[in-house]
């Protein structure tokens, strides 16, 4: 083949097909073998382009063997084109064990670049997107989410998350909870299709619109939320005695007990304690 012998990491369309590039539709035509995240899936992009380049499943869970005989081919001067379902792979999608393996090898990794959610979704939101970090999928138990939510909750960043709609409904509370209800959040669904929305709203209101529009529950999502403004100290000052009986609940209770606990011991509102703790461990 005419190509360089390397595994290129390829995006496709996340939605809309006519989001691949020319380079991408040409390294998938030369490549000798396009290992797939699902082979049934991504059968219908290239029979849609006439691709003829044969397909093999690969997966982060595909087992070691599989692995293996990838790196062998290419390791004999074949090129390998990886693929996830949509968009880039890696981002929180199958390939870094085979891209790791193949980069201590000395074998060529080359990104054809296009399409990606996280990307598509940001550049959209009107938050602040100087500065932001991706959180990928959240835990699906509740103990594994409310922790990951907790470690983020005074982050100034833009936070991002995917979420599937069978999930968005708890996420949505447990960030509502931990976050704030009045913090600012973007949630953008069908990026790139017939029904593409973004929804600008805060935790209150987003919930509202989603109980009222079922429609609202549907496609794959991305959730940006806005990151940690610590609130004036002004109207949010304690009482020394207050914030000494916080400081040591904090140090032995996640902030969200610690400011419940507090509030019935001090009959301050937990809301003002919350955000008082919050401030405190953004310092």
């Amino acid at each position: 083949m005419s190509s360089m012998n390397a595994l290129y990491i390829v995006a496709t369309p996340i939605g809309n097909l006519d989001d691949i590039t020319q380079r991408a539709l040409a390294t998938l035509q030369k490549a000798d073998i396009i290992a797939a995240e699902d082979t049934r899936h991504s059968a219908k992009l290239t029979q849609h382009f006439g691709i003829t380049t044969p397909l093999i499943a690969y997966h982060d869970h595909s087992n070691e063997s599989q692995t293996l005989r990838l790196l062998d081919r290419l390791s004999k001067g074949e090129s390998i084109a990886l693929i996830s379902d949509a968009g880039t792979p890696l981002i929180s999608d199958p390939g870094y064990r085979l891209v790791k393996l193949a980069r201590e090898k000395g074998i060529a990794v080359v990104p054809i670049p296009g399409a990606c959610a996280l990307v598509a979704a940001l550049s959209a939101a009107g938050l602040p997107s100087d500065r932001f970090s991706f959180e990928g999928f959240l835990p699906a138990k509740n103990v594994g989410r409310n922790t990951r939510l907790e470690a983020l909750a005074t982050d100034t960043r833009t936070l991002v998350f995917y979420e599937s709609p069978h999930r968005i409904v708890e996420s949505l509370q447990a960030m509502a909870q931990v976050f704030g209800c009045d913090r600012q959040v973007v949630l953008a669904r069908e990026i790139t299709k017939a029904y593409e929305t973004f929804l600008s709203a805060t935790f209150s209101e987003l919930q509202g619109m989603m109980a009222a529009d079922a429609n609202q529950l549907r496609g794959e999502m991305v959730v940006m939320v806005q990151g940690y403004v610590a609130p004036e100290q002004n109207d949010e000052a304690l009482e020394p005695e207050v914030q000494h009986t916080m400081q040591v609940l904090m140090a032995e209770l996640p902030v969200k007990q610690a400011a419940a606990l507090a509030s019935k011991l001090t009959g301050i509102k937990k809301n003002k304690l919350y955000k008082w703790a919050l401030g405190k461990k953004a310092e």
